[in-house]
């Protein structure tokens, strides 16, 4: 069954990026004397790519600066996802489910072995996809290599589902789930689950993580996509109910946090690197109903069902978050500003 589109009159464009179409932020009643702010603030953030959707079209492509090789950046340069590819990783979750090669229910051993940790076997066994889709899987992470998947790294500290912490190694390791799973490569089945959407990346081992590289319109697409609630132009690439868990709060530890996907509009937020709530939501400016894609030295993907929009912005970032919280907060101030 086909999903419903999230905003009406949605529009997909073709594999070829150069004929995407544009609409102009002024036919859209935006305040276009503001653009200029969020430019600045932009360039001062050591902005890459900007890039806003409106029901598909673009509203506003911009780029700054240079890439890793010196070269002018355009909307050909390539720039990693950090963990805003954490997001693309559950999704992919969600395909391959649909594509009956797992279920998230399943008992992680069940792809990976048992003795994958250190920890018994009646421990180990509580550990789900699921489990590492919320970040619950429960190991310790004082002092340890979080990127580390080796089972001398992988202690115990809570049964799995009983505390959440931003663990890198339990997400790393999804990867070898849909690997095993699928019996290809990590890199071959992203390229083929998503060869409809016209998505072209690649991942790329990166200091003990596995990190995705793209276009900044590669990233729009997948904003697109999930705006669409996982339907690309009639084609449902994963079931309604896994896109709707996946969005919204998976479980009352972290409110603000579905599978691997960040939720606004909660009352406490525990960000990475914490083991305690904060008494606010992911952004505080954005819209209760946005979720986001987030990645450190603020790489972001916004979706914002209510208002057609997806917002994407690669860069660097001065603050070196894994999260960029306050730079969040401030982006959106200045999008407010523009759009209302």
């Amino acid at each position: 069954m086909e999903a419903e589109p999230a905003v009406d009159a949605l529009y997909f464009p073709p594999l070829d990026n150069s004929q995407w179409e544009t609409v102009e932020p002024n036919d859209l009643g935006w305040n276009t004397e503001a653009i200029d702010d969020l430019e600045t603030f932009l360039i001062d953030q050591e902005t890459k790519a900007f890039i806003v959707l409106k029901d598909g079209r673009i509203a506003i492509e911009k780029y700054y600066g240079n890439d890793f090789f010196n070269r002018e950046f355009t909307r050909e340069s390539q720039w990693y996802w950090a963990s805003a590819g954490k997001s693309l990783t559950a999704f992919l979750t969600g395909i391959a489910q649909n594509d009956g090669l797992l279920n998230i229910d399943d008992r992680t051993s069940d792809y990976l072995g048992n003795g994958w940790t250190t920890l018994t076997p009646a421990q180990e066994n509580l550990i789900t996809l699921k489990t590492q889709l919320q970040m619950t899987t429960g190991f310790d992470y004082d002092g340890g290599n979080l990127n580390c998947k080796d089972p001398i790294c992988l202690n115990y500290k809570a049964d799995a589902g009983s505390e959440w912490y931003y663990y890198n190694a339990p997400y790393l390791l999804l990867h070898d789930v849909i690997e095993n799973a699928s019996g290809t490569s990590y890199n071959q089945f992203t390229t083929e689950s998503l060869s409809a959407t016209g998505i072209n990346g690649s991942w790329r081992s990166t200091g003990g993580s596995n990190v995705f590289w793209s276009r900044p319109l590669d990233a729009a697409r997948f904003g697109l996509l999930n705006l669409n609630n996982g339907n690309w132009n009639g084609d449902q690439l994963v079931s309604e109910n896994f896109f709707t868990a996946m969005t919204t709060t998976s479980q009352q530890l972290n409110p603000s946090y579905g599978y691997l996907w960040w939720i606004n509009g909660t009352d406490s937020t525990i960000f990475p690197g914490f083991a305690d709530s904060f008494n606010r939501p992911v952004v505080r400016n954005a819209p209760d109903d946005m979720y986001s894609a987030l990645g450190k030295n603020g790489q972001i993907i916004d979706v914002v069902p209510s208002m057609g929009l997806v917002i994407i912005r690669m860069g660097n970032s001065a603050d070196d978050d894994l999260v960029p919280i306050q730079s969040h907060d401030l982006l959106w101030e200045r999008i407010n500003a523009v759009i209302n």
